[in-house]
């Protein structure tokens, strides 16, 4: 698949049919209220249905209750495996890469800053950091296992966001396209996947190609369960790559509520560090790992530890050394990744369940607080520097 801009233009026109219809019947007879209460009881894959379930809903759980029939299984092991593996690598590479990254493209800051608030951006951190705990354990799609349904209601609230931001015509449509379109899925699943990888090498991880190719799988099959459209999507690291570019050279640039959004997030990093003495490490990172000329975009301030965070590949080596050379070394890298990792979860969800809910309203005004975040403001560079 080359993906051109004329399919990209294509895909900015097409949600999800199946939960944008489900969702339109669910507010039509006044059901997202009963649909909320009572799916907070579903959150395991095997959990009964409870009565008084809206039909619609029923059907729709009912037709997405399982992964697509072509899932690989020995390929979603690797990836769980590889995941064990490169855990903390991979959190840092969601939090300070592919998090920010989700703010480069203007229209999709403007999206978040309507549906999450620009004051609560743990909200959607914890959101995405329970999801990829979900989907990495090995129940994952068993009796028990949480990641399904969590999917179902994500996929759920992607298309709620649609109903909205198009029924209060709060979206330009003509301009933006339809909101969390199939190239918008695409390219999250992209930004989730392949980014984390560049960044993983950027991080100076080694990493198999079998594992990068078994991560990137199981974010397809992902992307399936949330309603990507299988036809479009990449299916091999080289398409996704392809794509992944033509996305960032479409799309990516500064705009306020990027700059804003990023702002939020460095300063709830900041409060999870412990101390303060680290905390421009934070910064650091984000552009260490998003680049330069995209960390302007966002304001990332620059900090003495710009050059101090370049060393982080050399430290990460000399732990693989350790890793490869003995095996109760590597059990307690693996067992301080994934402590670290649960550590950063619960700070972020202060030790509740995301429950992934149908919004019934959005916020009436997602515009910028007044006064700027930052009295610095971006200067293009002479020349563009690739991100």
């Amino acid at each position: 698949m080359n993906p051109t801009e004329a399919s990209m233009d294509a895909l900015r026109h097409v949600g999800d049919e199946l939960a944008d219809a489900t969702v339109a019947t669910l507010f039509e007879r006044g059901e997202v209220g009963t649909f909320n209460t009572l799916m907070r009881y579903v959150s395991t894959v095997g959990s009964p249905l409870p009565d008084g379930l809206p039909e619609v809903a029923r059907e729709y759980l009912h037709v997405t209750s399982a992964p697509p029939s072509w899932v690989d299984w020995g390929e979603m092991e690797k990836a769980r495996l590889f995941f064990i593996d490169n855990n903390v690598h991979i959190s840092t590479a969601l939090s300070f890469a592919a998090m920010p990254a989700c703010y480069l493209v203007p229209h999709v800051a403007r999206l978040l800053s309507a549906t999450h608030g620009l004051k609560y951006p743990s909200k959607r951190m914890a959101e995405t950091g329970q999801f990829t705990v979900y989907l990495m354990r090995p129940d994952a799609f068993e009796a028990g296992g949480r990641f399904v349904p969590a999917a179902q209601k994500v996929r759920l609230l992607h298309a709620s966001i649609r109903h909205h931001l198009r029924r209060e015509d709060r979206w330009d449509v003509g301009a933006d396209g339809v909101p969390i379109c199939q190239e918008d899925m695409i390219g999250g699943q992209m930004f989730f996947s392949m980014l984390v990888l560049d960044s993983l090498h950027r991080l100076g991880i080694h990493m198999s190609s079998e594992g990068a190719e078994a991560y990137s799988y199981a974010w397809r099959v992902v992307g399936a369960m949330l309603g990507v459209d299988q036809d479009a999507v990449p299916k091999t690291l080289d398409e996704a790559r392809r794509f992944l570019d033509l996305y960032m050279i479409r799309h990516m640039g500064p705009s306020p509520e990027g700059v804003h959004l990023t702002r939020q997030l460095i300063d709830l990093y900041e409060e999870v560090v412990p101390g303060t003495f680290f905390d421009p490490i934070v910064s650091a990172l984000i552009r260490h790992l998003v680049g330069d000329t995209c960390g302007d975009w966002l304001e990332v301030p620059r900090t003495p530890w710009d050059t101090v965070v370049k060393a982080v590949p050399h430290l990460l080596g000399v732990l693989e050394t350790i890793e490869d050379r003995s095996p109760l070394g590597a059990w307690a890298l693996d067992r301080l990744g994934h402590l670290t990792t649960v550590l950063e979860l619960s700070s972020l969800t202060r030790g509740r369940v995301m429950h992934y809910a149908i919004p019934e309203h959005l916020k009436k005004d997602y515009g910028l607080p007044t006064g700027p975040p930052h009295t610095r403001r971006w200067t293009p560079p002479a020349a563009t520097v690739s991100p």
